[in-house]
């Protein structure tokens, strides 16, 4: 197996293991994966990314950062094998269905407040997360959904104030409506440290009613 020739200008990534949209702990970037159209997929390792290297299943690269991972000495020539991977790369054979980039992606708090700027929807403030929750519009208990288009973030007080009602019950209206993230977005809020390039290309697919787009 590869391993890191170096450490030069590659991020260390710090992922709780909780959801399954969230990433574990590495100590090298990870590889952003297109499909054959060049619409985003998904954050693989590098060491699938040297996978794919290897089976020759990297249609085409973008991106201006590359990394270098050499592995073991090959007994017949004598030559230590090595692998130079891009930070963003298509594989071949992955052409997903044209509306894949729209589907709706898991929910979980930590994407939600990244979506919400870390404010709270009804008075306003930023906050950190441990003072954060998802609060349900309509709440659950009056046949409310957890699902985006109904959950936006609010500081724990707020919560409690509105308790079990709807904004309009509790006279406490909305300060910024909900919204599904598309894919793009999606990969964005559950990575904290994207390389340069990667986010460049990320944002271009990001629709324009994106939180992501207010300074």
């Amino acid at each position: 197996m590869p391993t890191a020739a170096h450490d030069n200008a590659i991020e260390s990534e710090r992922r709780p293991g909780q959801s399954r949209a969230r990433l574990p702990v590495v100590q090298h970037p990870w590889i952003l994966t297109l499909d054959s159209r060049g619409l985003p997929h998904r954050w693989i390792s590098w060491q699938a990314a040297c996978h794919y290297y290897a089976l020759d299943m990297v249609a085409w690269v973008v991106g201006n950062r590359q990394f270098r991972f050499v592995g073991g000495i090959c007994r017949a020539t004598g030559l230590r094998s090595e692998i130079t991977a891009n930070s963003i790369i298509a594989i071949k054979g992955r052409n997903f269905r044209p509306d894949s980039h729209s589907q709706v992606p898991p929910l979980n708090n930590r994407e939600l407040f990244h979506r919400d700027r870390h404010i709270c929807a009804y008075c306003g403030d930023r906050y950190s997360g441990h003072i954060l929750t998802r609060e349900h519009i309509v709440p659950v208990s009056q046949g409310g959904r957890d699902v985006w288009m109904n959950v936006v973030t609010s500081c724990r007080p707020c919560n409690q104030r509105k308790s079990g009602r709807t904004p309009e019950q509790a006279r406490m209206p909305l300060l910024y409506a909900p919204y599904v993230p598309n894919k793009a977005e999606y990969l964005i809020l559950c990575n904290r440290h994207i390389l340069v390039d990667q986010m460049d290309f990320l944002a271009r697919h990001v629709p324009h009613q994106s939180r992501l787009h207010v300074p």
